[in-house]
């Protein structure tokens, strides 16, 4: 089962090493208390999940821009459980939720553990569709910077994972081959579809335990990943 011939592994952060709902719900929490927004936070919460990965596959999809994922995410959620927010309130939360979300560093189950387990083994890499600013913020208060070579973010880039041209520059940047490397990601479209596209290995974080119709390599938690390496 494992991966023969693998030098460098590259990870997606949020959801994958960063448990972003978690912390997000948080930072949720912390700004309404701040802002006075009597919006019952389970409520809010179950209407923003579905509606931000929506929003972020429009971003990916380079159909949106960043600020238009910000402030339409937070006025579609509260639309749904029938706020009255003016846009006024809702840019000071999408500043807020940016500022402060990254103080809270919750990560998955056995996320230090396999960093450890890993690290003499292989070069470890980063691969973020996330903002530059936040996954900086993000990889230094949750204490796991120093695990990885480089660090690549879609902003850096222009572009966005699936496109080919980010893994080819993270893979130039870690002085890597794809041949010889592995991605490691929660999302089937971005992260596994678009490295097996350009001839990388590709495991699937399934950590909901969602039904996989292309059969992948995948793991449910990350301590599977001794697993395949």
């Amino acid at each position: 089962m494992k991966i023969n011939g693998i030098k460098d592994v590259y990870f997606d952060l949020d959801h994958t090493l960063w448990d972003f709902d978690k912390n997000s719900a948080l930072t949720f929490d912390k700004i309404f208390k701040m802002h006075k927004v009597p919006v019952d936070l389970d409520a809010f919460l179950s209407h923003y999940e579905p509606i931000n990965l929506d929003y972020w596959k429009l971003y990916r999809e380079e159909k949106i821009d960043k600020e238009s994922l910000r402030y339409n995410r937070l006025n579609d959620t509260f639309n749904k459980v029938a706020f009255q927010a003016d846009s006024t309130l809702i840019n000071k939360l999408s500043i807020d939720y940016i500022a402060h979300l990254s103080t809270f560093n919750h990560l998955f189950e056995h996320t230090i553990d396999i960093l450890n387990y890993l690290k003499p083994k292989y070069h470890l890499h980063i691969i973020t569709n996330g903002f530059q600013e936040a996954q900086a913020s993000k990889l230094k208060n949750s204490n796991i910077q120093h695990f990885f070579k480089t660090v690549t973010d879609s902003e850096q880039i222009g572009v966005k994972k699936p496109n080919p041209k980010i893994f080819n520059y993270a893979l130039n940047k870690g002085n890597a081959k794809p041949e010889t490397s592995v991605m490691i990601g929660d999302n089937i479209e971005a992260d596994i579809l678009g490295a097996l596209h350009i001839g990388m290995e590709a495991i699937y974080f399934n950590y909901q335990k969602k039904l996989d119709k292309l059969q992948l390599k995948q793991v449910n938690n990350l301590n599977e990943l001794k697993l395949f390496l």
